[in-house]
């Protein structure tokens, strides 16, 4: 074996990942096909699930340092630092789990550091993928590479996932988007909603949507700017240059599965949709929260091979529900009078505080439970927050407690005796006991029997 597991990409998804393996006590290696780290800032933002995710391992001050540029660009470029769902910009981020404002390329850059153990070999281009009962055996830059289990984090043209032979069913894109950093020449038409499309225009940022016609290859030109512009706005623009261009469409698709034996998906390689809301990051850096300790788990031999049939269990549905949200939001960005009409009323029913805080909540993943295989009430199945936890008189938050990777046990005195060597345990006087698993979902919260919490996860 070249490595316990092989990850397949270097994105954020795929350093991520590497990074929970390594901390859970087995070797990964990443392959990469690119020579280099990509510039292109393709996404923008983390969710609250997602930021506490990289909390938890130490990550924090990275976050907030990033946040103060990324957060003055999303006012620069958006004309709002509020959320959006359809580009409806009213939607008050949660103040006590607050996301991160970070383009990839910088979120990029503080995971490599923070997987900086890991092996990564860059240039080497997957072209085949073998798989049998005792691991899975990778072929690229020219030689093969052998490993117990491979994990597909290559992106929604993802090889791993067309290679392995996962179904990849959904829907066919509804509208297509061109955008990059632009300099015109001259007038340029307002930003907004038109008959044929949607023109977006803010800072130097500028792009158009319009329902989907023939897909185009190669970079965006600014002629192809231009003509697009043209058809939606009907004003004649030059576009003087064009950088960061890129073209996509909303279709929405993902794996039927998110594990086929020994070889597993994560992020876009398991699901691709709309950039609608921002939500790509958050969901994929979550799979790999949720994907990194099971691995880890099983490797050791703490859990049988069985254990990791519970991420496509747990994940599946996350995946399918933001694929329904950005259908939805698709639906709502295409022209024409009658979405005009439902827009407003969205647009009215988001100035309602429970409707508001329902739209926060969809996008940025925090109303997400898992369905556990025993009874237990919410909040278990949740994301835990990062809990200010309190001892007689010291004070901490819950992230400092989490950068081991193991299991949390939180016992108030009178619980105290429930303490279990399989994980970390925090006294604690402020708060309720709870039992977080690594990757910080909640799995009891005091009522039922704790040893079965501990047998199903540890």
């Amino acid at each position: 074996m070249d490595a316990d597991v092989i990850v397949v990409g270097a994105g954020p998804v795929g350093l991520f990942l590497a990074a929970e393996l390594e901390l859970a006590g087995v070797e990964p290696l990443i392959l990469e096909r690119l020579p280099a780290p990509s510039e292109e800032t393709k996404a923008r933002g983390l969710g609250a699930p997602a930021t506490e995710a990289l909390w938890r391992r130490g990550l924090g001050d990275q976050l907030a340092e990033a946040d103060v540029a990324g957060t003055k660009d999303l006012a620069r470029d958006h004309g709002s630092t509020r959320g959006h769902f359809a580009n409806i910009f009213k939607i008050v981020p949660d103040s006590a789990r607050p996301r991160t404002n970070i383009w990839q390329p910088e979120l990029e850059r503080v995971l490599a550091k923070h997987a900086a153990g890991v092996r990564v070999l860059r240039g080497h281009e997957v072209t085949a993928v073998e798989s049998d009962v005792d691991g899975v055996t990778v072929t690229a830059g020219r030689r093969a590479w052998r490993a117990k289990y491979l994990v597909g984090c290559d992106g929604g043209r993802s090889t791993v996932r067309t290679l392995a032979g996962f179904d990849f069913p959904g829907t066919p894109p509804l509208l297509r988007t061109i955008a990059g950093r632009v300099r015109f020449a001259g007038d340029v038409p307002p930003s907004g909603r038109y008959a044929a499309g949607t023109f977006m225009h803010g800072g130097s940022m500028a792009g158009v949507s319009e329902p989907a016609g023939p897909e185009h290859a190669g970079p965006v030109t600014p002629d192809e700017l231009a003509a697009a512009i043209r058809r939606v706005t009907g004003s004649e623009v030059v576009v003087e240059e064009i950088h960061d261009g890129r073209r996509f469409g909303d279709q929405a698709r993902q794996a039927a599965t998110y594990r086929l034996g020994r070889v597993l998906l994560a992020g876009d390689a398991a699901h691709v949709h709309s950039p609608s809301g921002g939500q790509g990051l958050n969901l994929g850096l979550l799979d790999a929260a949720n994907l990194g300790w099971k691995l880890g788990a099983v490797l050791r031999g703490d859990k049988p091979d069985s254990f990791l049939d519970t991420y496509t269990r747990e994940r599946h549905p996350a995946g399918e529900a933001v694929l329904r949200n950005t259908r939805a939001q698709s639906a709502l960005l295409s022209p024409g009078p009658h979405v005009d009409a439902l827009r407003e009323i969205v647009a009215e029913l988001m100035d309602l505080p429970e409707a508001n805080r329902y739209f926060a909540d969809l996008l940025s993943g925090t109303g997400e439970r898992y369905a556990f295989p025993y009874p237990a009430p919410a909040p278990v199945g949740e994301h835990c927050p990062d809990l200010e936890l309190i001892d007689d008189d010291r004070i901490s938050r819950l992230h400092e407690h989490t950068r081991t990777g193991r299991g949390l046990l939180l016992l108030t005195p009178s619980t105290r005796h429930l303490a279990d060597t399989r994980v970390d345990v925090v006294p604690v006087t402020n708060t309720g006991p709870l039992l977080l698993r690594p990757d910080g979902v909640i799995a009891w919260a005091g009522e039922g029997p704790l040893d079965v919490a501990l047998g199903t996860w540890f």
